[in-house]
């Protein structure tokens, strides 16, 4: 039987495309799905019963997707081979009374999710996309993806320390986007023109979850093209791999000895509390019900888990060229080095020794190098999904990812090698 396809420059260009058109996690987890039913999978609704049939399935809730592919003879207590990421990235979300202004100038009234790096959003050429709720109960996708808003930056006349002292930004009145030009401002204004874009009924609109984006397309950059600038890459970049890493594997299921699943989570930035988040009862639900639909019992169920891992893909820091004393003296990962193993003892990394192995089996299986990162210690470790899947559901989890920088700014960077390296370094731990 032939190999599962060795992903290439080609998936870095398709990355590319993937970002383009994933401005909020519900274009992300949509954009996902339509590349998992090309590969022959098919949604299952939460409310119906599910059987255990063989083949490609997926559950959408809101920002979130869980997808697995059962292949033809796995028993009840088979395990899971679970590629873990998160569909949101740090921005400025749209408040519910969205329409303000003041001096002349039209705003839309904003809140900041997540950590941006709040000066990265000035003076950029921002759109505009979320989920529209109906008043029918049903939603429909918006992407204003053309120069729509503008956070002005205080010109330098104004504010002559600024180079200095160094910036300094209030969240709340420094950071409200202009629109356009006016003095009467009235409620109901943006989203009678989000209306009017998605096509939809004056009035059919009765809740929204919308939120900014840049409209500038990623692009390769450096002289040789190797390097690759663009938005959200925390951490699309990972649902991206994931995404393409479990539609190959599905191809060649007959010999799986796992049950290869891509969850991709939504408000890992803010926490992951919710019930689209890593920290919500979505993933386990979906492991309990597939064990569950092949006939399996509690019993079951608890030896599938006991055999499960999962790897918690998430970007990383490169060692930054202008502040390397800021990382770790004796790792520095380095862009196009290959995928990132992370380690924290304090467990804000899941990764332990028997984790290691398993991504180091998959990575020489995969022809594929890896690097190591750890904090310097004297400054504080980030976290992931990986801590809480692993005690929620008591899975071994590995977290990993790739290498970047500028991490949490409105435009990313990374190497144009490492999210192909990633990719085929997540196929052979899904082929187990």
């Amino acid at each position: 039987m032939s190999e599962p396809p060795r992903f290439d420059r080609g998936h870095t260009d398709d990355l590319m495309s993937f970002l383009a058109a994933s401005p909020t996690p519900y274009h992300a987890v949509a954009n996902a799905a339509e590349r998992l039913e090309k590969a022959g999978f098919r949604q299952v609704a939460e409310t119906d019963a599910w059987d255990g049939t063989a083949g490609g399935k997926y559950v959408l809730r809101g920002g979130a997707i869980i997808a697995w592919y059962v292949p033809e003879g796995a028993e009840a207590h088979t395990p899971f081979r679970i590629v873990g990421a998160h569909t949101d990235s740090p921005t400025l979300r749209v408040k519910p009374r969205p329409d303000s202004g003041a001096h002349g100038w039209r705003q839309v009234a904003v809140e900041i999710y997540g950590g941006p790096l709040l000066n990265s959003w000035l003076d950029r050429d921002l759109g505009l996309a979320g989920r529209l709720s109906l008043r029918d109960g049903t939603t429909c996708l918006v992407d204003v993806d053309r120069p729509l808003l503008r956070v002005p930056q205080l010109a330098i006349h104004l504010d002559r320390a600024v180079n200095s002292d160094g910036l300094k930004l209030d969240k709340q009145r420094h950071m409200q986007p202009v629109w356009g030009l006016g003095e009467d401002v009235r409620d109901g204004d943006l989203i009678a023109f989000l209306e009017e874009t998605a096509g939809l009924p004056d009035g059919s609109v009765a809740g929204w979850d919308l939120m900014v984006h840049p409209v500038e397309p990623p692009a390769y950059l450096g002289r040789d093209r190797e390097l690759v600038a663009g938005p959200r890459m925390d951490n699309l970049l990972s649902v991206h791999a994931g995404t393409a890493a479990l539609a190959a594997v599905a191809g060649h299921g007959s010999r799986l000895s796992y049950i290869p699943v891509l969850a991709a989570f939504d408000h890992e930035e803010n926490g992951s509390q919710s019930d689209t988040g890593a920290d919500g009862p979505l993933l386990g639900s979906v492991l309990e019900r597939s064990v569950h639909a092949r006939g399996g019992s509690l019993e079951d169920r608890a030896r599938a888990l006991a055999g499960t891992v999962c790897l918690s893909s998430d970007t990383g820091h490169a060692v930054h060229p202008n502040y390397a004393e800021r990382h770790d003296p004796t790792h520095h990962p380095r862009v196009d080095g290959g995928p990132l193993l992370k380690v924290n003892v304090n467990n804000r990394y899941a990764t332990d020794g028997s984790g290691r192995a398993v991504f180091a089996a998959a990575c020489e299986k995969a022809g594929v190098p890896f690097q190591t990162f750890v904090s310097n210690n004297a400054m504080p470790c980030g976290t992931t999904i990986g801590p809480i899947t692993a005690a929620r559901h008591g899975i071994r989890t590995v977290d990993i990812g790739v290498a970047i920088l500028s991490m949490h700014s409105v435009r990313e960077l990374c190497g144009a090698k490492d999210p192909y390296l990633l990719a085929n370094a997540l196929t052979a731990f899904l082929e187990g």
